[in-house]
């Protein structure tokens, strides 16, 4: 593997370099936050590929200079299976002073923000959301999906935004030195905080750290949650995101063990059966055949495995079948037990080293095994399209008392397209005679 993520380290150095080069040459505003957005992502996967690299060798060396087997650690200690992670509908508070919001006053700031979410070496971003005092909260609705995490997976989630200067020529001064990064700028914008990222040394728009925070199992659930965010910014955040962290477990969404087994003991039309078994998630599926688990058809029989299922091997007993399995489950007040047989000695252990791994992966995933969740997948991802303009005619303008009238006049000569304003097409039908 690490000729591939070596490979990964190199595709990302090229692309740093091209959108440095891309940096330099952009003349639309649009294209510099794409740019530098796509800076950000190239300097944050270059850092956790060299991180994951540096993680690899120092593991190859322990390995290598274990002079025992003892000193390398335990040779068959069990680990968990992976799976997947999805966080959707990612939801940012925010809150504004009543003066602001309710009364549009105050100074006009307005930002593109995005959220950059990383789960060891694999790093994801959002679409990028135009901000100021007209929202309420930042949205990301689109699903972000990790597909190798384990149970003791740290899920970064980080929002960066850089500043933009309003159309107004007094308002925008202390956007536009947020933006530049000069003395006027608060802290963590540019002006004082350091930077989390190597920023490039080119002119154009510079994306910082305003808020983060950190998912882990604990906060995975079938539903929305909130949980807590660090930040410090001028952006009034409220302190906190929603959003829908998921799981997968590889052994609840896909099969861990599958073979013939026979049913020693339950009902008298079942006594003797050889069934096709498939565990996985919190069931024992026997199906007659493979064609009918390959079909998705109603199994013949479920038997379910959970963290109170007992299993245990009944070849040592005296009047134990041999290579045989007993599967205990209580169904209300009563006991009910399986008992399956193998058609070897091998392929019994096989299925009982499978059930021990399972219930270890139940384990260690919680309440993730409890049942399958829901995993959204997320759609096509679309090329980056200019920023939606958001608010009124008169947040667009932010015009200060001291501009003259020509500012106004061309700031709707731009908003007309570049024709001069003039009479509205309608004012023609009340000329003239009735």
């Amino acid at each position: 593997q690490e000729p591939e993520m070596q490979r990964k380290l190199e595709r990302e150095l090229r692309l740093r370099e091209g959108a440095l080069k891309l940096l330099g040459a952009c003349s639309r505003p649009e294209q510099a936050l794409e740019a530098a957005k796509g800076l950000l992502l190239c300097n944050a996967r270059v850092l956790a590929y060299m991180a994951e690299l540096q993680r690899r060798k120092e593991a190859q060396v322990l390995r290598r200079t274990a002079r025992r087997p003892s000193d390398a650690g335990p040779m068959d200690e069990r680990l968990p299976c992976r799976g997947t992670v999805c966080v959707s509908d990612l939801r940012i508070p925010l809150m504004w002073k009543d003066t602001e919001y309710f009364r549009n006053k105050g100074e006009l700031h307005r930002c593109a923000v995005f959220c950059l979410l990383q789960l060891g070496a694999e790093i994801h971003d959002t679409p990028m959301v135009l901000v100021d005092r007209t929202l309420t909260d930042i949205c990301f609705e689109s699903p972000i999906l990790f597909s190798e995490a384990g149970p003791d997976f740290e899920l970064k989630v980080e929002l960066y935004s850089a500043g933009l200067a309003s159309l107004g020529r007094s308002s925008g001064k202390r956007v536009r030195a947020a933006m530049d990064g000069g003395p006027g700028s608060p802290p963590g914008n540019g002006g004082t905080g350091p930077l989390l990222l190597p920023a490039p040394n080119v002119p154009g728009p510079k994306f910082h750290l305003l808020a983060h925070a950190v998912l882990s199992l604990a906060e995975v659930q079938d539903g929305f949650s909130t949980h807590d965010q660090e930040s410090s910014c001028w952006v009034p955040l409220y302190g906190s995101m929603c959003c829908r962290l998921a799981a997968q477990p590889r052994c609840m969404s896909a099969p861990v063990s599958t073979g013939f087994l026979q049913l020693q003991q339950g009902s008298e039309a079942q006594s003797g059966t050889r069934l096709y078994c498939v565990l996985r998630g919190t069931d024992l599926l026997c199906y007659r055949g493979p064609d009918e688990a390959e079909a998705g058809l109603e199994p013949a029989l479920t038997i379910a495995i959970n963290k109170e299922t007992r299993i245990r091997s009944t070849e040592r007993e005296g009047r134990g079948q041999p290579h045989g399995m007993a599967v205990t489950n209580r169904y209300g007040g009563e006991e009910v037990t399986h008992t399956l047989v193998a058609e070897s000695r091998a392929e019994a252990q096989r299925w009982m080293e499978a059930f021990w791994q399972h219930f270890y992966d139940m384990s260690q995933w919680k309440q993730c095994c409890e049942e399958l969740m829901r995993i959204e997948v997320p759609p096509p991802r679309r090329p980056p399209a200019m920023l939606p303009r958001q608010g009124s005619l008169y947040h667009e303008m932010a015009i200060d008392p001291s501009d003259d009238i020509e500012a106004v006049t061309d700031i709707l000569t731009r908003r007309a397209g570049g024709r001069e304003p003039g009479p509205p097409p309608w004012l023609s039908l009340f000329e003239g005679a009735p």
